[in-house]
């Protein structure tokens, strides 16, 4: 495997992360919003996430793969349906409706797609580095 895919493998795995961190931010600042009925709830969101291994690095018998991100998902988790018949957006029966999104548990996932986004960087950096050390063996004193 060439030094330089590993570019391409860190940086698939840092956009990856980044629509995850997007996504989850997106739950957490929806994370209280109310409605008045089921169809305009806000539904949590997920990406999804596959091995990315292209049709050239499988004939040159390059084993590298990236991240490649299928799309993202409305979670099917049912809604918080609240008994509430004062609140301005209760319906017919006095209900309110609020996401299906659980703030510890996207708070883990931003930690989580923080912290993978930073070992991508991290390996980014080090493959830099000993490239430049390689280039540096070839000079002279």
């Amino acid at each position: 495997m060439s030094s330089y895919k590993i570019f391409d493998i860190s940086g698939s795995g840092m956009t990856a992360q980044s629509i995850r961190m997007n996504t989850t931010a997106s739950n957490i600042a929806n994370a209280n919003s109310v409605s008045s009925s089921v169809n305009e709830t806000y539904r949590g969101r997920h990406p999804i996430f596959a091995a990315q291994l292209s049709d050239a690095q499988r004939r040159q018998g390059d084993d590298s793969v990236g991240v490649e991100v299928l799309g993202i998902v409305e979670s099917d988790a049912p809604l918080n349906v609240e008994y509430a018949p004062n609140h301005p957006l209760a319906d017919e029966n006095g209900y309110i409706y609020k996401p299906n999104i659980n703030i510890m548990e996207e708070m883990a996932n931003m930690i989580s797609a923080s912290r993978s986004y930073e070992t991508n960087v991290q390996t980014a950096d080090s493959a830099k580095q000993m490239i430049m050390r390689t280039l540096r063996l070839g000079q002279a004193n």
